[in-house]
């Protein structure tokens, strides 16, 4: 990966959409949605697919009738109280590709089943709850399944996609349609984008009627399914305006035999911007869900996301953090993390940063990469040293200052007992800690 490549990584990323093909840790990720579009949003806040779909039918969305369920006795209650005579048991995690991940202590038991009794509702349950669920996202870690939903199963005429997300070129949000529903859509894009449709709008005006009647005549859906469509696909965009959405997926979202254009899946994500504006969605978060050091970053008011790599970066700004990257990658090296400490950052969290860095074991050096701007350098250095005495530092640390104070900067660090390694420069600081991490 060049370095173009991770400097695009952060304006693209942060920015979830249609479910990733498998589960990269790059820092913010790089990727396309279908059609080609970009798509741009803040960090996300993700939610269950039983929280999204209380959300659609509170919008007047439709969706089947479904409970969630902790235990195999619950399950077998919410099966009995759907009356019906085939339901499905959903595991509920922050990831998708369900349907075809397994347990990973029992390959043959899939995510997502259909059942046709209490008991075997109690069943799938007892086989899902309390265990490791892995799919195509979730890579071999996989995720703890502790809940899941039981829903109504209904009589499927066709499966189609219907998605929204935010085209980073317009500024707008755009729908995005295909009659290949039901499978990964990014595999639909890649092979065969011409059968993804798409209409953007404008926040204020919302979809129109005719943009509805558009795609209902790419997807073929006719009759009085049209009207169905066109009442699913407003309300969905209006909820995506109106919750500060930045995703809103139904996979498959079908066409009933009697008619009805219902959503059988459902994924929503928030921009964490505008949270302040809907705290009764900071109820559904669920922490469990997240990477711990990076809820434990956001709490210390740290901007971090968790790589691959083994240099641990640590510096204030985004974009000079995305160069970090760049230098790290360019001279042969793997970052372990973003880290973007900010302009005003304190000691106590400089302090922390080192202990969310190093709690990484596959951290094999640090780089401490500051232009000294709002923050001086002796800040800084100070920081560097105080966050030594609490947490001690187990590998190499490479520190490059420039900016406001800087000579003082240096000053304290070649003046402690510190064992720090310091660089002059951007390259000269990429090709020390590249080298520190080898010889570790």
């Amino acid at each position: 990966m060049g370095c173009v490549s991770f400097r695009l990584l952060y304006f693209l990323a942060f920015f979830a959409h249609l479910a990733v093909q498998k589960t990269v840790r790059l820092a913010l990720y790089s990727t396309k949605s279908p059609a080609g579009l970009f798509i741009t949003s803040a960090n996300t806040m993700k939610i269950h697919e039983y929280q999204a779909k209380e959300l659609f039918r509170n919008a007047g969305i439709a969706v089947p009738e479904g409970h969630v369920a902790t235990t195999p006795e619950e399950a077998a209650a919410a099966y009995k109280q759907l009356g019906g005579e085939i339901a499905v048991v959903k595991a509920q995690i922050h990831a998708g590709g369900r349907g075809k991940g397994t347990i990973k202590t029992n390959r043959d038991q899939r995510g997502v089943q259909l059942v046709r009794s209490a008991e075997e509702a109690s069943s799938v349950a007892e086989a899902l709850l309390g265990k490791e669920l892995e799919t195509i996202q979730t890579g071999p870690a996989g995720k703890k399944v502790k809940q899941v939903f039981v829903e109504a199963g209904c009589d499927i005429d066709r499966e189609l996609y219907l998605g929204i997300v935010v085209d980073r070129a317009s500024g707008l949000p755009v729908l995005m349609t295909s009659e290949e529903g039901g499978v990964n859509i990014e595999e639909v894009a890649e092979k065969t984008p011409e059968l993804i449709f798409k209409e953007a709008f404008h926040p204020d005006q919302g979809l129109q009627k005719e943009q509805v009647e558009s795609l209902c005549k790419k997807l073929n859906i006719t009759g009085d399914s049209v009207a169905s469509a066109n009442d699913l696909m407003t309300k969905l965009c209006k909820l995506f305006v109106e919750l500060d959405c930045s995703i809103a997926e139904i996979n498959p979202l079908v066409v009933t035999k009697s008619g009805q254009v219902m959503a059988l899946d459902a994924k929503v994500n928030f921009d964490d911007n505008a949270l302040f504006r809907h705290k009764e969605l900071l109820e559904l978060r669920d922490l469990d869900e997240e990477d711990p050091a990076e809820v434990r970053a956001g709490k210390a008011g740290l901007s971090y996301v968790q790589l691959e790599g083994n240099i641990g970066c640590l510096v204030n700004g985004a974009g000079l953090a995305m160069s970090t990257m760049d230098l790290i990658k360019l001279h042969g090296g793997e970052p372990a993390n973003f880290l973007d400490v900010g302009g005003g950052a304190q000691t106590e969290q400089v302090t922390e940063a080192f202990r969310i860095l190093l709690g990484d074991k596959n951290v094999k050096a640090v780089l401490v990469n500051i232009f000294g701007g709002i923050m001086q350098c002796t800040t800084i250095a100070n920081a560097v040293l105080e966050a030594y005495k609490q947490v001690g530092f187990n590998v190499p640390l490479v520190v490059r200052l420039e900016g406001t104070e800087v000579e003082e900067g240096r000053k304290i660090l070649a003046e402690s007992d510190v064992d720090i390694i310091t660089a002059e420069g951007l390259t000269d600081a990429a090709e020390k800690v590249v080298a520190a991490a080898n010889a570790a």
